[in-house]
């Protein structure tokens, strides 16, 4: 696929994104189905709307992506940007996937959406926090986003809040790691790094 093809498969990719979230927005959460919010690059879309129709009827997808064209978020205050991301896209999820691809380091709302998912005080109800390997990088060892990274294990034995996994191969795999990062919002809730600086910026990615 030419790079104009690839952009025009990717804005289509985000406008169905949008229409699932907003098909799903008003399904309550089960005890084996939990509300997931999707944080992805947009240059990823086409595969990350696979595995949302591919896996839909595992969890419960939620507002997908942030977009510096929003108008919610259009704002120089960084702390209100954090409360309208926790506010209207985040509220009443629980977990966080975050869909790793090669450029998924590099954005700043990444980072954002990572940091507010890890939040919990009287306005932000913490996520569990996982991490998938998109098929395109797999087996490349992709540049993780520093704040998620933060929150991996650096050792063998050593546990972390987050989890990173090779994209599932059943729907059994997926909704076994779901429910581990659903558990984590109280079994590891003390392990959470979040002191890192927010990210100002886009970093540019090859």
């Amino acid at each position: 696929m030419n790079s104009l093809a690839s952009y025009y498969a990717n804005e289509e990719a985000k406008q169905e994104l949008r229409r699932i979230s907003a098909r799903f927005a008003e399904y309550r959460e089960t005890a084996t189905r939990h509300k997931c919010f999707i944080s992805y690059h947009g240059g990823n879309a086409t595969e990350v709307l696979s595995f949302v129709e591919r896996f839909e009827h595992v969890f419960i997808p939620r507002v997908i992506g942030i977009t510096e064209d929003d108008p919610r978020i259009n704002s120089n205050d960084i702390d209100y940007v954090m409360d309208t991301i926790r506010d209207k896209y985040l509220s009443d999820s629980t977990v966080t996937i975050l869909m790793i691809g090669n450029c998924t380091w590099s954005r700043k709302f990444i980072d954002w959406e990572i940091y507010s998912s890890l939040r919990r005080d009287k306005v932000n109800r913490l996520n569990g926090l996982m991490g998938i390997e998109l098929s395109s990088v797999a087996g490349a060892g992709p540049t993780l986003p520093s704040r998620f990274n933060d929150n991996l294990s650096k050792k063998s034995g050593e546990d972390a809040y987050a989890r990173y996994w090779k994209y599932p191969q059943s729907d059994q795999v997926l909704q076994n790691c779901i429910q581990d990062a659903f558990n984590a919002r109280r079994q590891r809730d003390h392990l959470i790094q979040n002191g890192r600086q927010r990210r100002q910026r886009d970093s540019q990615c090859p």
